[in-house]
């Protein structure tokens, strides 16, 4: 498995992608045509059970979305999506899979970096590195690859509201404690744990463990009609006259670029309508 942006390191039944998109692991198109062809060939490979997605950065997980190619992007969705444009219909698509995901976090997870991580069936965290947030508010947005379905549904109505609304960074253990997250590891201990526990959970019957994660989906996972919705609000506001402007006025403040990002959430109050 040869990608441009994914290092792929296959042990068993266990396959860790590793993101590689420098500078700082934005959502642009050669990220998510790798996704799509990275899950296309394992869900092929009849003796791949389990993928571990973590990062090569240790500053960020994903990003988020590249601001300046949307359009680009969700073209590339539409192989795995039913020919519909859309990053929350694919990052759907992969919790519904026969695979078991499990996203290992040790840098920021923003916006659709953290609906990507929401999407993955188990997120483990980094104490003291991971941080996660949807700054969508902050642009005139709202999230649209799944993360008002997920943390809705993981947190409960006022948990959501006030990570999404607030447009602030979650640490690790907070993550944990609202339930947006598994839980909080020791940095040191993070890769030998989701390591282990790939391999026990590769190791059981694969008919148990899928009809599993089929009645858990069918309990937790919303429709994907739902998905379609707020994908199709995303692109409808990043339009507008008032997301253009604060996405210009982002940019002028050193919006993707990593340094000026890396305490993303005091940027956000700068930008005026």
């Amino acid at each position: 498995m040869d990608f441009e942006t994914l290092k792929v390191h296959r042990d068993g039944p266990v396959a860790a992608a590793e993101i590689r998109a420098p500078p700082m692991n934005l959502i642009g198109p050669a990220l998510v045509r790798d996704m799509v062809a990275f899950i296309q060939q394992a869900e092929a490979d009849g003796g791949l059970q389990v993928i571990i997605f973590k990062s090569a950065d240790p500053d960020y997980f994903i990003a988020h979305v590249d601001i300046a190619r949307i359009a680009e992007y969700r073209q590339e969705t539409v192989k795995l999506t039913g020919g519909e444009a859309s990053l929350g219909l694919l990052f759907r698509y992969l919790s519904a899979s026969r695979l078991v995901t499990i996203a290992q976090i040790e840098g920021r997870a923003r916006g659709a970096g953290n609906e990507f991580a929401l999407a993955c069936d188990m997120r483990f965290a980094a104490r003291g590195k991971a941080l996660f947030g949807q700054p969508e508010v902050g642009f005139g947005l709202l999230p649209g690859a799944g993360g008002i379905q997920h943390l809705t549904r993981l947190m409960g109505r006022g948990r959501a509201l006030e990570a999404i609304l607030s447009g602030e960074d979650f640490d690790a253990d907070l993550a944990e404690r609202y339930g947006w997250i598994n839980c909080a590891l020791p940095a040191e201990e993070i890769d030998s744990f989701v390591a282990r526990l790939a391999q026990r959970i590769a190791g059981f019957p694969a008919n148990a463990r899928m009809l599993i994660k089929e009645r858990i989906n069918a309990i937790t996972l919303a429709p994907a009609a739902e998905f379609s919705y707020d994908s199709g609000l995303f692109p409808q506001l990043a339009g507008g006259a008032e997301s253009q402007s604060r996405s210009r006025q982002a940019m002028a403040l050193g919006f993707q670029k990593r340094d000026a990002e890396m305490d993303l959430p005091r940027m956000l109050p700068e930008l005026k309508s």
